[in-house]
């Protein structure tokens, strides 16, 4: 009998966590298909169809509270990072960072569907192999990101879109099936 399907999250975590979100401005900072906390739903909603870990989708909720490299804003600075710790778990935050401080010029090029990818944190600038079961977590927020922001931005998609193809196939299996499927519906 196959496993019961993860539902998205919900009850008084989740209320917190978007009462938090917004609490910080993430409802009225300008995002491709709206606001940042409505693109931060979009995300977690999108890891739950792909039947994602709770700790998975609470990351996506909050994946750009320290800012990201494509999107500079921060919700909280790093020095307060035990506060989203308290508010979603040390597992969940440590996605949220390793998320936020990739630096993406040097770690993209280096996904090549293998386990043992040297990531540099563009926060300190040190790197480190992360391990598996979190870069497996780190491509399916990204995947799950890149399809709803070039879902709501047209040139982005246009300019971006066959890169993020490239790359994300690059990464094959490292990906659930259901975030590898999304990603050649949409990009391919």
């Amino acid at each position: 009998m196959a496993p019961a399907p993860r539902r998205p999250l919900a009850g008084t975590t989740h209320a917190a966590i978007e009462s938090f979100l917004r609490g910080r401005g993430a409802g009225r900072m300008p995002h491709p298909g709206g606001t940042l906390l409505e693109h931060l739903r979009r995300v977690q909603l999108l890891l739950a169809e792909w039947d994602a870990d709770p700790a998975i989708q609470t990351a996506g909720l909050c994946h750009a509270t320290y800012g990201t490299d494509g999107f500079a804003p921060a919700l909280l600075p790093l020095t307060e990072r035990a506060t989203l710790v308290a508010l979603i778990g040390e597992p969940a935050e440590s996605l949220v960072y390793l998320y936020a401080s990739c630096d993406r010029a040097a770690v993209y090029p280096r996904i090549d569907g293998t386990g043992a990818v040297a990531f540099r944190d563009r926060f300190t600038g040190l790197e480190r192999i992360p391990p598996l079961a979190d870069l497996r977590a780190f491509l399916e927020i990204t995947a799950a990101n890149e399809l709803d922001v070039l879902k709501h931005n047209t040139a982005l998609a246009e300019q971006h879109g066959p890169e993020l193809l490239a790359f994300l196939t690059r990464a094959g299996s490292l990906m659930s099936s259901a975030a590898q499927d999304a990603v050649a519906q949409q990009l391919a």
